[in-house]
């Protein structure tokens, strides 16, 4: 059996997903950092991006996140976000106007984190 590690996505306000994986991909403020089983313990602070799970199955969850942490330590990854969504539960209509919207708003947030929703839903 490949070697696994367990992974939490958690929102503020629910847990997003659970579950194993060989692979955890995620933008941190130092860059992109990819999590395997036997990685280095490490502390960070998630950027906005799309999250993307290689679970043991050999399936992708992807999540669109908007801040947070990353934890890791014995084979443990913890994502702790300030928002987070699957790429499932994303309507890409709805994200799609937020985006027109910020753009016409010029409001730069707002536009960020509609984007990481669809770039989260393209991935899938």
């Amino acid at each position: 059996m490949a070697a696994e590690l367990h992974v939490e996505l958690v929102a503020a306000d629910r847990q997003v997903w659970s579950g194993e994986a060989t692979l955890v991909v995620a933008r941190t403020t130092s860059g992109d950092i990819g999590v395997m089983p036997g990685h280095q313990p490490l502390l960070g602070v998630l950027e906005s991006g799309p999250v993307t799970i290689r679970t043991n199955d050999g399936g992708t969850v992807v999540a669109a996140v908007h801040g947070g942490f990353i934890s890791f330590a014995d084979d443990k990854l913890s994502l702790l976000a300030e928002v987070a969504e699957l790429s499932d539960e994303i309507d890409v209509r709805r994200a799609e106007r937020a985006l027109e919207r910020a753009k016409s708003e010029a409001d730069a947030s707002a536009e960020r984190r509609a984007d990481v929703r669809l770039r989260a839903v393209a991935v899938r």
